[in-house]
């Protein structure tokens, strides 16, 4: 038990550690140069499976594919490639990634029934290594084939559906975006307030991200003042809903907010799993305003 605790903060620690590098030179892990990248903006998935990764193994895939100039966002482990009839080619280096969960121990099961209540869960994090497709050989053309990529033609429709979909009151005017807790809306200025028009989606889903925490949906804290850690987290959470709903709809994330960047490092810094929790909790808002636009929403993992 205590190998796994000490795996588990290591985890936590390096992940964090990473963050705070990259914020500190000015640039956010889930914005990255997509333009200058082998391949598009889409989110990681498992090439065996099929299945999306979330939380903070989008953030930790997506650095990976930009660091290793991959041209794909497919991952596989040693056995999946090896079961699809391919390899890791040898001297390759797989990316280290987590699945964390929560489980109840039988004799505390137990105990709970005995005295009853309910069981306490603990926490727990593995360890899994992956290999990008690029790092492999011998795999199948279905596997290895290159999706076409969605031009900004095809993207826009599908921003607007998910916008529409949601239902939420989505005002448009006025010269900043900004969603209203109390009053539950949104507001973001007119279209032709946005040099690039694509850039207009990208902030009115960051503000979506916004609503999806009022208290009668995901119930997220957003009672914050401005310049307060809880209001630091809300903004966290919701630049990074942004990315990953920008990125399921083949759009590239830009930087918005780095103005908050030097609230962010204070978050993380005191907090090594913050950035976990705000990841995840950023994929659950993600899915929440996709989940309106499809009827059968996308397995995820870890």
């Amino acid at each position: 038990m205590e190998t796994t605790r000490t795996n588990r903060e290591s985890l936590y620690a390096e992940v964090t550690a990473r963050v705070i590098a990259e914020l500190e030179q000015g640039r956010l892990p889930w914005v990255q140069p997509w333009d200058s990248a082998a391949c598009g903006c889409t989110m990681p998935h498992n090439a065996g499976t099929g299945r999306r990764y979330s939380g903070i193994n989008v953030l930790i895939l997506w650095a990976a594919v930009i660091e290793g100039g991959y041209a794909s966002q497919r991952w596989l482990t040693y056995r999946q490639a090896n079961a699809l009839g391919g390899n890791v080619r040898k001297g390759e280096r797989g990316t280290t990634i987590c699945y964390a969960d929560r489980f109840t121990p039988k004799d505390e099961a137990e105990r709970a029934r005995s005295e009853d209540r309910e069981a306490r869960q603990l926490a727990f994090l593995k360890r899994f290594t992956v290999f990008n497709i690029d790092q492999c050989e011998g795999l199948p053309d279905k596997v290895t084939a290159l999706p076409a990529m969605a031009t900004e033609r095809e993207t826009i429709p599908l921003a607007e559906a998910v916008i529409a979909a949601t239902g939420a009151d989505f005002r448009i005017g006025g010269s900043e975006a900004y969603y209203s807790p109390p009053h539950d809306y949104v507001q973001v200025p007119p279209q032709a307030a946005f040099p690039a028009p694509i850039n207009w989606y990208r902030t009115a889903l960051h503000e979506l991200g916004h609503w999806t925490g009022h208290a009668s949906r995901l119930d997220r804290n957003q009672r914050g003042g401005f310049g307060s850690a809880d209001y630091a987290r809300e903004e966290l959470v919701a630049e990074m809903a942004s990315a990953f709903t920008c990125a399921s709809l083949s759009i590239s994330p830009t930087v918005r907010h780095s103005d908050y960047i030097g609230a962010w490092l204070a978050v993380l810094r005191e907090d090594e799993k913050a950035i976990f929790r705000a990841a995840s909790a950023a994929s659950k808002a993600a899915d929440y305003l996709l989940g309106f636009v499809q009827a059968e929403p996308d397995q995820r993992q870890q």
